[in-house]
């Protein structure tokens, strides 16, 4: 267990909350519960603040989010400008190159994409001198009962809490623990994908360029002029590859055995698969839960209400969500703030899963006939994308909770 420095101790009588997950939610939770007077413990099992990873959206409502937590321009200073998504067919024959907007609904101009290092780096800067930061340990076991909750870490200390908030991505432990197997809140949608880093053999810059056929992509994504891209594999199957999962020889072999008989730049990707070692393999699902609460425990982001990277929207969905759960929070019992928080947020991530069902459709057609109607569309978008973006992405007007205890 390695922990940070903490604050001064809290007034007695202070309620206090673990938040489990030091990624986006987590740290977006406790930023906000410290400031309506919560002793806040964020436990993460990882060693450290996460660093690197693929670049990610911030937009509409969660914007407002940023602005408020203070970390707008420097999210801002960290904005990469992608300025061109090219896609092939075939043996690398283009079928049109588009501003990236035009496919994924985003604002030229207001909308920001950042690597999630520079977004996770810049929430932990917020918060990090106000609230107790536990690393390289997770939660054990958990015991609710009416006066609060008792908790075991794996490092072996006990300590107990008012409330504990889930913040532990799509595979949560926490949510697992307390609503049971994550098969009961996965919903696949059909498709496999891995993701690591190469060589930027094609000196791609400020770009991604995809090839698609049937049921199989596969991209490389330059954020910068940097030496290396991301590379990004998808392929289509019935079934989640269950038995792949936390196999690394398996990934390997499902992906080599799908992209085999690829051309393009495909048996470069291969090779680099093989040699990688920082590959990221996962199905494509959301989370969709009847109820994110339960007694004095919740849950927010991925953990409670992942839309899958088909919508673009997990990232602004665990900014919104996270400040909508401490808001709720704030002067009320948990089970009033669970209650006011699954009231006023709920139709927001419902409209934001619900872009799922254009994403996959226009990036990843299953059928020659589908992939010919996209290549159709694509060819006949603009090059400019849309002023206002889609409604989805501000639905919710983000409310203003008072400071004031």
């Amino acid at each position: 267990m390695t922990r940070t420095n903490r604050a001064a101790s809290p007034a007695a009588g202070r309620r206090k909350v673990l938040i489990s997950g030091a990624s986006v939610a987590g740290p977006v939770l406790a930023f906000w519960l410290h400031r309506y007077g919560y002793e806040v413990t964020v436990v993460e099992k990882a060693g450290a603040p996460r660093n690197g990873g693929y670049p990610i959206d911030i937009r509409g409502t969660a914007l407002e989010v940023v602005r408020r937590m203070g970390i707008l321009p420097r999210l801002k200073d960290a904005h990469i400008e992608l300025r061109r998504l090219t896609f092939l067919q075939g043996g690398g024959d283009e079928v049109a190159s588009l501003h990236p907007h035009a496919i994924t609904g985003g604002v030229e101009g207001r909308d920001l994409e950042v690597r999630r290092g520079d977004l996770t780096a810049a929430l932990y800067s917020t918060v990090r001198d106000d609230v107790e930061f536990v690393f390289d340990d997770s939660i054990s076991t958990m015991d609710q009962h009416e006066y609060g909750v008792d908790i075991t870490f794996h490092g072996g200390e006990a300590r107990s809490f008012d409330v504990v908030l889930g913040a532990d991505g799509t595979h949560s432990r926490t949510r697992e623990m307390v609503f049971g197997p994550e098969e009961r809140f996965r919903h696949y949608l059909g498709y496999c994908f891995a993701v690591f880093t190469m060589r930027n053999t094609l000196g791609l810059s400020h770009e991604t360029v995809m090839w698609n056929s049937p049921g199989r992509a596969a991209a490389l994504y330059a954020v910068g002029e940097d030496d290396e891209v991301h590379a990004f594999l998808n392929v289509a199957l019935p079934d989640p590859p269950d038995r792949a999962f936390g196999d690394i020889e398996a990934q390997r072999t499902l992906l080599t055995t799908a992209f085999r008989d690829v051309g393009w730049e495909v048996p470069t990707m291969l090779a680099a698969l093989r040699e990688s070692d920082d590959l990221y393999f996962d199905a494509v699902s959301q989370i969709r839960m009847p109820r994110w609460s339960s007694g004095r425990v919740a849950l927010a982001g991925d953990a409670a209400y992942a839309p899958s990277f088909l919508t673009g929207q997990g990232t602004s969905l665990a900014l919104v969500g996270a400040y909508m759960l401490a808001g709720s929070l704030k002067g009320r019992y948990h089970n009033e703030g669970f209650a006011a928080y699954e009231h006023d947020t709920r139709n927001f991530v419902d409209l934001n899963q619900g872009l799922v069902g254009t994403g996959g459709a226009t990036l990843f057609p299953v059928t020659a006939e589908a992939l010919e109607q996209r290549n159709t569309r694509l060819r006949n978008l603009t090059a400019m994308p849309a002023r206002e973006g889609r409604p989805a992405h501000s639905a919710l007007t983000l409310p203003e909770f008072s400071l004031a205890t």
